[in-house]
């Protein structure tokens, strides 16, 4: 499955920013397209901002957005372009960065 017809990636956002609108904008890429977020915002809400869910378990492929949101729990794992593993709740963006959640990995 591609980026592109991942229909998590093409639903509406699950958050929608309303507060701290002004911050630096920083392009990522997001399962192999380019996204936007803002200066500060960790991965989960980068990629929350831009589709619907964080990624599918491995094991049920449910949809996931998260659970604890403060790295205690295993739910928000995504993938950098290095192969390393991070919490989506506990990194935070940076220019350049390219990140692969379980539903964009099969492309």
């Amino acid at each position: 499955m591609t980026a592109n017809n991942n229909p998590h990636a093409l639903t509406r956002p699950m958050l929608v920013r309303l507060a701290e609108t002004e911050r630096e904008p920083v392009s990522f890429e997001l399962d192999g397209r380019v996204v936007h977020a803002l200066k500060g915002d960790t991965l989960l809400t980068a990629i929350l901002t831009n589709q619907a869910t964080l990624r599918e378990t491995e094991s049920l492929s449910a949809p996931r957005a998260g659970f604890c949101l403060m790295g205690a729990c295993q739910d928000c794992w995504v993938t950098l372009e290095s192969g390393e593993r991070v919490r989506a709740c506990s990194t935070f963006i940076a220019p350049g960065l390219c990140v692969t959640t379980s539903q964009g990995s099969r492309r």
